[in-house]
């Protein structure tokens, strides 16, 4: 077995490159992993690429399994699918999703891999990781039957929220976005698409997605009163501006965040297994192939990360797809 791989490593902000690394060996416990996809989460993932993490939050943005520091050198990144090679007799040979970073072959212990339901395809499975933070944002938001939703921002995670919202009972949902380019995405999707200037008001509920001063504010205009924002965008090292005057306290509007590095407390009987593998269960549905917007070769990362951080490459999820043979 060859016992080297090839990860991708951030060297300096912008600047990244493809390098040989070692494998420790499999201890009793551990899964030697081969990788057929992995994912790229345009929003985090360039934000760390063009060195945007705040200083105060290094300990918290670190994914499960970086090595390395901010701002670099460093490998980051956690949508991961692949094939155990080696490890107990119950996960050999079956496809696992990990929240590993960009890397051909990786050790790590049984417990860090979750099995990927028949149903799902492995490249698809590459979305478990943001449909998992739409799981844990609803469980925040307890949205009700026949509520007025609007979703602002058509990302990555602002897409897999809708997703999901689409399959409540009596919802009004709306995807709005700025970009026309949106609308296609929302109709695979099965929701109503508008642009920030149509969309419809009077919402009970708006989960804002757009890591941007201007969704989040146009987010405020839509709610009815009483009605709250759920914030899921993370802004890095920028400094937002919100109208908090005017008409937000004699309409007892709610600005509220939402996290997944933690499960919701209104689900707090649940682990972060169970809230993996349910996310891993509703990727059965197909529609959810709409959210895979590209696809490159692992070897191309270096040229590919640039593109997906300047907006030339108008990713979703940019999914990377790994030699067969590692």
């Amino acid at each position: 077995m060859n016992r080297s791989a090839r990860a991708f490593w951030l060297d300096a902000p912008g600047r990244g490159a493809v390098r040989e690394v070692g494998l420790p060996e499999r201890g009793e416990d551990e899964v030697l992993v081969r990788t057929l996809y992995s994912g790229v989460s345009r929003g985090t993932e360039t934000l760390v690429f063009r060195g945007g993490v705040p200083a105060g939050q290094y300990a918290a943005m670190r994914a499960p399994f970086q090595e390395g520091d901010f701002p670099g050198p460093v490998k980051y990144g956690y949508l991961n699918v692949g094939v155990v090679e080696e490890g107990p007799g119950a996960l050999r040979g079956r496809t696992v999703f990990c929240l590993y970073p960009h890397q051909t072959r990786y050790v790590v212990p049984a417990s860090a891999v979750t099995p990927v339901p028949d149903p799902v395809p492995a490249g698809r499975a590459v979305l478990a990781g943001t449909v998992e933070t739409a799981v844990n944002a609803l469980w925040d938001a307890a949205p009700l039957v026949g509520d007025r939703i609007a979703v602002v921002g058509g990302g990555m995670v602002g897409c897999s929220v809708a997703a999901l919202l689409a399959r409540f009972p009596g919802v009004r949902l709306q995807l709005v976005d700025a970009d026309p380019r949106r609308a296609a995405v929302a109709e695979a999707l099965g929701v109503d698409f508008a642009s920030p200037e149509d969309a419809l008001g009077d919402r009970d509920l708006v989960v804002h997605a757009s890591a941007t001063e201007q969704g989040l504010t146009r987010s405020l205009e839509l709610l009815a009163p009483e009605g709250t924002v759920l914030e899921l965008s993370w802004y890095g090292d920028r400094k937002v501006s919100l109208p908090l005057g005017e008409a937000f306290h004699s309409r007892r509007l709610v600005v509220r965040s939402s996290q997944v590095g933690t499960v919701s407390p209104r689900r707090a009987g649940r682990t972060y297994a169970d809230r993996l593998a349910l996310a891993l269960d509703l990727l059965a549905d197909p529609a959810l192939d709409a959210l895979v917007t590209g696809e490159s070769a692992f070897e191309d990362l270096p040229a590919v990360l640039p593109a997906l951080a300047s907006g030339e490459i108008p990713a979703l999820c940019h999914r990377v797809r790994y030699d067969p043979a590692g």
